[in-house]
């Protein structure tokens, strides 16, 4: 960045996965200067997907997720603080505790939080529950670990599957309940999604599909059902609210920068762009918090809630903070992973925009098979369910558009002929 001076403060905003790889990559790329780290929970960055499985079984303790980390002593860690205001101009960093950074480069890693229920009064209600950081988790360990008689899922996405799941697995009564028609419909489409949602319902949890929860009902400050918009009624003594996330840019407001719910916007780097989309070349995004042009869907921007994401992003902006000028724009494959009790979900790309589905590898009669998402004759994304052997070569097709249906499969061969369907996104 040769129309910047070399920088001598670097401060990271967000002490998460993200934030926590792109400090290591500043390191690793020379950067030897002042580095803080500010992150407004009081703990060390950890992983957070172990704690909607793993810790909710009680095969691990909350606070055994921390992630390992090479950075040393000369890094500054200010945790259970947040960013209140960010002043560009003057370059400072403005904390929620009333203290100041000031920076010569920044990366802002805040991700997201959890999507809260609708209703306030009802949310602070005892045993309602979101999962997003290690004390959600721990908290609502303890509560499944008394053996409650029925807990409520709202929600039918990833989160809200892996939380049924796991309460299948502790032998508890689970409904899920979302408005859409299947689990997983608006990532994976009604097609996928219900094939899904069939080793669910056989496991045992009570799918309530195409309805709405109008309120949770309570006594003496203690959740004890849900009443649902036809008016049915379901008993819970614990009620999960998995409606998604939050990306954390209200901080950013005033600053001039383009923040929407939807993201932070970025330029192909990852510099952040202004309100007039020109970019700051003082300034980096990475994780779920950063919107991007993907040069793999056309320059489409998204923002991805992906781990591998978040650090392969991270490690980019870092080495782009550090003066290490980039070859190519950030074009990394989304991928992503959800165990949901003995069963595994795997992807690679995106599904959004798919016109069309095909059941490439095994049978989703024995819960074993990869999906192939196409869009406009080209491969946009795979999907392999227990079959993660299966979805490298799909994952190639997609990271080089390869026409859509694929006329190579891998070694093992579909238990029945290719079947080309509509996808079901609504």
């Amino acid at each position: 960045m040769a129309d910047l001076p070399p920088p001598e403060r670097i401060v990271v905003v967000g002490a998460g996965l993200a934030g926590l790889r792109g400090a290591e990559a500043l390191r690793a790329s020379g950067y030897r200067g002042q580095l803080t780290l500010v992150g407004d929970e009081p703990h060390r960055p950890y992983d957070r997907p172990p704690l909607s499985k793993h810790v909710l079984l009680g095969h691990l303790p909350a606070d055994s997720s921390r992630l390992p980390s090479d950075l040393t002593d000369d890094v500054t860690w200010r945790l259970g603080v947040g960013a209140r205001a960010l002043d560009r101009e003057a370059r400072i960093v403005h904390l929620t505790d009333g203290d100041s950074l000031p920076y010569d480069r920044l990366l802002i890693a805040t991700g997201t939080r959890a999507r809260p229920w609708v209703h306030e009064d009802e949310a602070r209600l005892a045993n309602v529950f979101t999962i997003r950081t290690r004390d959600d988790s721990a908290a609502l360990r303890e509560v499944l670990a008394a053996r409650p008689k029925r807990v409520v899922v709202i929600g039918a996405g990833f989160i809200g599957c892996e939380v049924a799941a796991v309460c299948r697995e502790l032998d508890l009564k689970v409904s899920l309940v979302d408005p859409a028609a299947t689990t997983l419909s608006r990532v994976l489409g009604t097609t996928v999604g219900g094939m899904i949602g069939e080793v669910h319902r056989k496991a045992g949890v009570e799918m309530r599909f195409g309805s709405e929860v109008e309120h949770l009902e309570h006594k003496d400050g203690r959740v004890t059902g849900v009443r649902l918009a036809d008016g049915k009624h379901l008993k819970a003594d614990v009620v999960v609210v998995a409606l998604g996330a939050v990306r954390n840019i209200e901080w950013l407001d005033g600053s001039g920068l383009s923040a929407d719910p939807g993201g932070l916007d970025c330029d192909e780097h990852g510099f952040v762009l202004d309100d007039q989309s020109r970019p700051d070349r003082a300034i980096t995004a990475a994780g779920d918090v950063a919107r991007f042009p993907h040069p793999l869907y056309g320059g489409r921007r998204v923002a991805l809630e992906h781990w591998g994401h978040a650090v392969a992003q991270a490690e980019y902006a870092g080495r782009l903070l550090a003066g290490l000028e980039p070859a190519a724009p950030y074009a990394a494959v989304p991928n992503f992973w959800s165990t949901q009790g003995t069963m595994v979900v795997k992807s690679a790309g995106l599904t959004d925009g798919a016109d069309a589905v095909a059941i490439v590898q095994g049978n989703p009669a024995e819960r074993r098979f990869v999906a192939v998402y196409g869009r406009a004759g080209r491969c946009i994304a795979a999907v392999a369910v227990d079959s993660a052997r299966w979805l490298p070569i799909y994952a190639e097709k997609v990271a080089t558009a390869a026409p859509f249906p694929p006329t190579e499969t891998a070694t093992d061969r579909p238990l029945r002929d290719l079947e080309i369907q509509d996808p079901g996104f609504a």
